[in-house]
């Protein structure tokens, strides 16, 4: 038993009648198996189609098709909202047209930009997926330049402006290898179901296409990675390109309104606003520095222990101050322990010693934090550890004398 998959010989096919051979519950999913569809299945990197099943006195019964998978018995698993449809049912389906035709768009651009890749570069595509914003080619190639991309991308739209037919044909594997068939599928055997984009390209492939390359639109390519198989190109076709274009241009209208600027001039501006905040890190590093070192002298000062052992809590430092104070503390004497803590939503502790100081900081931190419910470690002269979450800093201070007092 297999289904009679319609969208075979017409992609265009949004309403079909058939009967239903299967109705059940399966893993918490009711499904329902048609003896023919139009709706297309999740494979070969496009998703599936959805729609609706009507049925019934005047077709008053209506259930959604959620999900649409192949089964391994070459049946079409259509995966409803409702339990199980009697079977033998008539049923009257209804496929979501503006979802289907966007996947025709976005799988036909493919095919096209795919056979560019291979005409223009010799690239061939390893794998095609469909997302819900965007879809991806990965290609079996180390590299992709800036001007390949540009390069493959105005040939494909050149071939989508000349409104090229898009036919399905059916031929034998070994017709269709005399051909000149750009991809093969590796294991099928028998009939192949080839789509032929007139003198561009002649593929194997079980998608739903559009009638002609015009039909597409526009192809464009977006982002380019590298990944494991090769590179990644990332791109939009139809509306979808267009949706995203204007999307693209209103993040940069409001981006080059924050830095009164053309969006021609946003990286120069960006690359400006980061220099000027990379020279202002360094400013505040130096004076922060400087405050660090002041504030080690003042506290040294005040400490006449052996070894000199420096208990302090500031609730308005951070953790960058902290270590800074601790570094400092440590490296003005050969005799000097830091017990220090700082913030108010989270806490930070840092343990700091001179070196050649008999004490182990790492081991410290960790009981400490083990007693506090946090986590922390680090050397014998220098550890940090963290606590989020409510905390009380008088009990902190209590906590840093105990430490003091086993030294």
């Amino acid at each position: 038993m297999s289904t009679v998959r319609l969208y075979y010989r017409d992609s265009f096919l949004y309403d079909f009648q058939a009967h239903v051979l299967e109705s059940a519950e399966r893993g918490g999913k009711n499904l329902v198996v048609l003896d023919r569809t139009a709706f297309y299945p999740t494979s070969g990197g496009q998703v599936h189609d959805v729609g609706i099943l009507a049925f019934g006195e005047g077709r008053a019964s209506r259930i959604l098709v959620l999900d649409v998978a192949e089964g391994e018995d070459g049946t079409i698993h259509h995966f409803t909202s409702h339990p199980v449809v009697p079977k033998g049912t008539t049923v009257y389906a209804s496929i979501d047209a503006p979802r289907r035709h966007d996947h025709m768009q976005q799988h036909t651009g493919q095919h096209i930009l795919s056979a560019a890749f291979v005409r223009l570069f010799d690239i061939p595509t390893a794998s095609f997926h469909m997302g819900v914003e965007s879809c991806t080619i990965d290609l079996e190639t180390s590299s992709l330049s800036a001007a390949q991309i540009e390069t493959a991308e105005r040939l494909a739209n050149d071939v989508i402006t000349e409104d090229r037919a898009v036919r399905i044909r059916f031929a034998e594997i070994e017709q269709a290898q005399r051909l000149g068939v750009r991809k093969l599928p590796p294991k099928q055997t028998g009939e192949l179901r080839l789509i032929d984009i007139t003198d561009f390209d002649l593929t194997a492939c079980g998608g739903t296409h559009a009638r002609s390359t015009g039909q597409i639109g526009s192809i464009l390519l977006r982002k380019v990675e590298k990944v494991k198989q090769g590179v990644r190109v990332e791109f939009v076709c139809g509306r979808r390109a267009v949706n995203t274009a204007r999307k693209d241009y209103a993040a940069l209208v409001e981006a080059a309104g924050l830095y009164s600027a053309h969006i021609h001039d946003l990286p120069q501006q960006i690359q400006k606003s980061l220099e000027e905040s990379k020279a202002s890190g360094k400013a505040q590093h130096k004076l922060l520095e400087e405050i660090a070192e002041l504030q080690a002298e003042k506290l040294l000062a005040g400490s006449n222990s052996s070894p000199r052992t420096i208990i302090a809590v500031f609730p308005e430092r951070d953790a960058v101050f902290l270590k800074l104070l601790a570094l400092k503390l440590a490296a003005t004497r050969p005799d000097v322990v830091a017990l220090l803590a700082s913030g108010t939503e989270q806490l930070t502790l840092v343990f700091a010693q001179s070196p050649g100081q008999k004490s182990n900081m790492g081991q410290m931190m960790k009981e400490v934090m083990g007693q506090l419910g946090g986590r922390g470690g680090g050397a014998a002269d220098l550890a940090q550890g963290g606590l989020t979450g409510s905390f009380d800093l008088a009990r902190i201070q209590t906590v840093l004398q105990e430490v003091a007092s086993k030294l």
